[in-house]
C-alpha cells in the first residue's frame, strides 16, 4: 500500500522514532547503534560539522541548478558556484558551524565550489530535463510474506530524478571521499531503499545511480576543480 509520492514536496520532517523508517536513520544506527540512541531516543542532536557542511552547500548548488532547469531555464555554471559561496557565511551561522581555523573554512568553501563547478562542467549538452529536484518518496512497510500492515512508512528523499529511452534514474549526490565499509554498505542501503520506494510508488522497474563528486569511484564521478 503506498501512503505517498510527493514530488519536490518539502521534507524537512520531525517525528519519533517509530514515526517512520528513512536511509539515514538505518545508517546511521549500522554506523554506531549509540549515537542512533542518542538522537532519536534521547532527543541530542550533534552541531553540523565542516564535512556535513560542505555536502549541504553542494546539494544546494546542485538543487538550484536542476529547479532551474525544470523550468527550462539553464544558469551559467558561476551563478550556480556563486549562489553557493554567497549564502556560506550566513549558513555556517545558521548552523553553528565551527571551523578549525580561517583558512579551513576558507579551503571548504572553494572545495564546496569546486566540486559543484565540476560537476556541472562535465554534464552532457543533451542531459534530459529533471522529472523532480529533492523529491520525497514514502510507502508502508509490509511483511513481504503475509502482507500485512507493519505499522511504520519508509521515508526517503532523492537528490534528481531523470528520465531516458533506457528507463528513469535516480541519482543520489555524495561528497564524501571514503569509500571503505561502512560506507559502501550504507550506500547500499540508501540506493536499495530509494529503488524499492520508487518501485512502490511508481510500480515500476528502472535505473538507479549516484552520481560521486568525491573520490570513490562508482558511475558518475567528478573531481574538484
Amino acid at each position: 500500500m503506498i501512503t505517498a509520492s510527493l514530488p519536490d514536496a518539502p521534507h524537512k520532517r520531525e517525528g519519533g522514532v517509530w514515526s517512520y523508517i528513512s536511509p539515514s536513520r538505518l545508517s546511521l544506527w549500522l554506523k554506531c547503534p549509540l549515537a542512533f540512541k542518542l538522537r532519536y531516543l534521547d532527543g541530542i542532536r550533534t552541531p553540523t560539522s565542516p564535512a556535513l557542511f560542505v555536502g549541504r552547500r553542494v546539494h544546494q548548488g546542485l538543487e538550484r541548478h536542476y529547479r532551474h532547469r525544470q523550468l527550462g531555464i539553464t544558469l551559467d555554471v558561476e551563478q550556480v558556484t556563486g549562489s553557493v559561496t554567497d549564502a556560506w557565511e550566513e549558513s555556517a551561522a545558521e548552523e553553528g558551524v565551527e571551523f578549525e581555523s580561517l583558512d579551513e573554512e576558507a579551503k571548504l568553501k572553494d572545495q564546496a565550489a569546486g566540486l559543484v563547478r565540476s560537476y556541472l562542467l562535465q554534464l552532457p549538452a543533451d542531459e534530459p530535463q529533471p522529472q523532480a529536484v529533492e523529491a520525497t518518496m514514502e510507502a508502508a512497510l509490509v511483511d513481504p510474506v503475509s502482507g500485512e500492515d507493519l505499522g511504520i512508512s519508509m521515508l526517503g528523499v532523492v537528490d534528481l530524478v531523470t528520465e531516458t529511452d533506457a528507463g528513469t534514474t535516480i541519482i543520489d549526490f555524495k561528497t564524501s571521499s571514503r569509500s571503505a565499509p561502512p560506507f559502501e554498505v550504507t550506500h547500499e542501503i540508501q540506493l536499495s531503499s530509494y529503488a524499492w520506494l520508487f518501485r512502490q510508488t511508481r510500480r515500476t522497474d528502472r535505473l538507479i545511480e549516484w552520481a560521486s563528486l568525491g573520490t570513490c569511484r562508482k558511475d558518475r564521478e567528478v573531481q574538484p576543480a
